[in-house]
Order: structure tokens, then sequence, then C-alpha cells
């Protein structure tokens, strides 16, 4: 059995925590033995009756636990991430059983994929990437490092992302082709409900149907 240390203290980290609780199906593989939160305050206290505390005190007291990120800012999630392998934590990757993907899904460490989503073929995730509830993602699309997929996100085929995109709920990217894929920049930002009909440059906060930069609206 694998113990799992879940690091973030807020709403996404207690869904990450019932994810690894819910691949327990036909064998108990996993056990969330704490949250790791590096705020002080919330040390010793305890959420969904698992305990809140600091990263050295998780490397006390389970010293065999993998980390999970479960934040959902990318930035951040980039942050945590590199505290934990400062300290020599390996990470663990997350799939709920519920998910539907072919054999042809490559899959970063750390990646943590939320139940009802489907990813079909010819896939690229990298590392701690983030797909939330009842998203799909499809053909040959490839998804940087810490990119996040919020609830319900759907990609189409030929989509390429950098690192740190944050695609907000509901949102949807069409398909670009093989010789000119749709590209999503490093740290752009897509709004829930937004539709991305064409390319994204790096950093860009874009909206609306059809999606627009934030700054033209």
């Amino acid at each position: 059995m694998n113990e799992i240390a879940v690091y973030g203290g807020g709403g996404f980290a207690r869904e990450v925590a019932w994810l690894v609780e819910s691949c327990n199906v036909e064998a108990e593989l996993y056990r969330v033995v704490c949250f790791v939160d590096d705020n002080p305050a919330a040390h010793g206290l305890t959420l969904n009756e698992i305990p809140v505390v600091g990263l050295d005190d998780a490397q006390a007291r389970f010293p065999y636990a993998k980390i999970v990120a479960g934040v959902g800012s990318p930035k951040t999630r980039e942050l945590v991430v590199n505290k934990a392998a400062a300290a020599r934590y390996e990470f663990a990757t997350i799939i709920h059983p519920r998910v539907e993907r072919s054999r042809w899904v490559e899959i970063g460490v750390g990646t943590v994929i939320c139940a009802g989503s489907i990813l079909t073929t010819n896939i690229v995730l990298g590392h701690h990437v983030q797909i939330n509830l009842d998203c799909t993602v499809g053909h040959d699309v490839v998804m940087g490092d810490y990119t996040t997929l919020a609830p319900g996100v759907h990609v189409s085929g030929w989509v390429h992302m950098g690192k740190r995109v944050y695609i907000g709920t509901g949102a949807v990217i069409i398909n670009g082709t093989q010789n000119v894929p749709l590209v999503i920049g490093d740290d752009a930002v897509i709004g829930a409900g937004a539709c991305v009909t064409k390319s994204v440059p790096a950093g860009v906060t874009v909206v609306g149907v059809p999606a627009k930069p934030l700054s033209q609206r």
C-alpha cells in the first residue's frame, strides 16, 4: 500500500484526497496519511479526518509517503512541487478508475486525472498536470508541465499547450491540424466558458466566445 501526502490545504486538496481513496476499488492501493500545508497556523488541524502538518513534520512521521500536489494554481503548484523535490520526496501519479484512455497516452510524473475524463490517443501529458472532473482530450494533444484543466473542459485534436497553462471551467478549444497545431503558450489563461478558435500567445488571458484577449474586451 502506498502512503500519500497531499500537498495543499484547500478545496482541491480535499478533492485529491477523495480521488486517491476512490482508487481503492479492488484493493487498498493507497492511503492518504496527511495534508501538507505551508501555513503554520493550519498545523495540528484535521481536514476530513486527515491531519494537517508541515513538510518537515510529514517527512518525520511518514518517511515513505509520496507527494501528490493538491493545488489548482499552476504557478503555486510548481512552487510546492519544487519545495517537495528539494526535500527529496518522490511523487505519485493518480488516475481515477473511471478515466477512459487509450494505451497511446503518455502521462508525466505527479499528474492527477479526475473521474469521468476521457483521453483518446497519441496524447502527451507533462509532469504534474491536472485534469479535473469530466474533461475530454482529443488526439495528438500535448500538455506542458503544471498545466491545469478545470472541470468540464473539452480539448479537440492537435492542440499544443505550454507550461503552466490554466483552462477554466467549461472552456472549449477547437482543433488545430497536423501541420498547424493550435498553440497555447506558457502561462496563458483561458477563461471559464471560453471558446478558443485560434492560438493564444504566452502569458495572455483570453475570455468569451470566440475567445479574445482580456484587454480587448
